[in-house]
């Protein structure tokens, strides 16, 4: 099944509309879930604790939000439990341990595709429902340089452009080719005949600028 969500206007002022369009699908994913006598269990691979400041609010029931990441976050805050793993393997969690996970631009992150399969294999193992989202490989600009067309260059191309200056917010010039090859290769982007590999299950949402696929979401309900 497949959805599209439009989106229009400068990118910045889209960004915002973006990240509650994404957060709807999210929330209807929450709404689906019977309710029960215990908080709703959110994991959330890869988040921060300031990316719910302003949506734990429009979730109208208790939850109770895991929060995964590689340096294990904080120390322990009401509502959030902070955790150190790895989103390729994850055994500390049972299957079906949680109602519903979240996942925003992390998989991409997590290594070459046996990697990502590994990631996509324990969202679906460990909870019924799941959003995941990741940066479309055919958009023009590459997401994390917000370079025009970078991430469509071969590696020797890419490589020496890093080293001759700064990318976009994220990536800063490389003095070495070491350092230079670590930051191109720090990202795989996905199209969406990938991503629906990663996520049989699920129904892949495109999200448009200008008429334009920007990223894909994968949401299974099972509720």
């Amino acid at each position: 099944m497949s959805q599209v969500i439009e989106h229009s206007g400068y990118e910045k002022a889209a960004s915002s509309r973006f990240r509650l369009a994404r957060f709807s699908i999210f929330l209807d994913l929450v709404n689906s879930i019977p309710r029960t006598d215990r908080p709703l269990r959110i994991l959330d691979i890869g988040g921060v604790e300031a990316y719910w400041s302003d949506k734990r609010r429009l979730i109208a029931r208790p939850t109770e939000i895991t929060l995964l990441n590689l340096d294990g976050g904080g120390p322990p805050k009401a509502g959030f439990i902070f955790c150190q793993g790895d989103a390729c393997h994850m055994p500390e969690f049972a299957d079906n341990s949680f109602d519903v996970i979240h996942s925003n631009s992390v998989i991409e992150h997590v290594g070459q595709w046996s990697s990502m399969m590994a990631m996509a294999n324990e969202i679906r193992r460990i909870a019924p429902n799941y959003f995941v989202q990741t940066p479309y490989y055919w958009f023009p600009i590459e997401p994390h340089a917000r370079t025009p067309f970078l991430h469509w260059l071969p590696e020797s191309l890419k490589f020496r452009l890093v080293m001759a200056r700064k990318c976009g917010p994220y990536w800063s010039k490389a003095a070495t080719v070491d350092e230079a090859m670590k930051t191109i290769q720090s990202s795989s982007l996905l199209d969406k005949r990938m991503f629906a590999a990663l996520f049989p299950d699920a129904s892949i949402i495109s999200e448009k600028i200008l008429g334009v696929t920007k990223s894909l979401m994968a949401a299974r309900k099972r509720s």
